[in-house]
């Protein structure tokens, strides 16, 4: 089942190349494509794709959008519990979970927004989580010019639930830790602490 090759724009072909393998796939495992029920699956699911893998179509620059502000602050900065929805580049199977962050201001805040857009822009790629925790404290720090950053991501991994191992209760957490949150006992307390992790 081969698409027209036209090319009304990148972002259509795109999308119709990825429709193509998809019908491939949903032939190579068995299926028929001519039921009604997945006459259109290569096409939903292109799209679907397309939406999960959008961080590839994003630039910090964009999602920034020069909301930096002028702040005396040097007091620590959370924001706790960012959903966040990624793909796992070995099996291209989801981790679900949530992304804490943190960062000691130098003369400048980020719009709150701007935080969790970070995240996704990060996590709407095909990822390892260990990645993508340090991906995002390096943007934070890059952008922002902290003193420090401190990012943990807890998740589930649908390739340990529903493949492999089977483990339905695994949860893996990861850190990253830059400038004061490396190097100050403190800091890292502190951060701990106001996210109730501390043991």
């Amino acid at each position: 089942m081969l698409l027209s090759p036209a090319q009304p724009g990148r972002r259509q072909f795109r999308r119709l190349r990825v429709e193509q393998h998809w019908a491939k796939i949903i032939e190579a495992i068995g299926e028929d494509l001519s039921r009604p029920g997945l006459a259109d699956t290569p096409k939903r699911a292109a799209k679907a794709f397309e939406f999960l893998t959008r961080g590839y179509q994003q630039s910090v620059d964009e999602v920034v959008n020069k909301a930096l502000f002028p702040s005396d602050s040097s007091e620590m900065v959370l924001v706790q519990d960012v959903e966040l929805y990624s793909l796992c580049e070995h099996h291209l199977l989801p981790f679900i979970g949530k992304c804490h962050v943190a960062y000691i201001p130098t003369g400048k805040v980020l719009g709150l927004s701007k935080v969790a857009r970070i995240v996704d822009v990060f996590a709407r790629r095909l990822q390892i989580q260990e990645s993508l925790t340090t991906q995002i404290a390096q943007t934070i720090m890059d952008v922002t010019g902290a003193e420090g950053v401190g990012v943990i991501i807890e998740a589930q991994h649908m390739c340990m639930m529903m493949r492999g191992v089977e483990k339905q209760n695994s949860l893996m957490k990861t850190s990253a830790m830059l400038g004061s949150f490396r190097t100050e006992q403190k800091t890292r307390d502190e951060f701990l602490s106001l996210l109730q992790l501390r043991r």
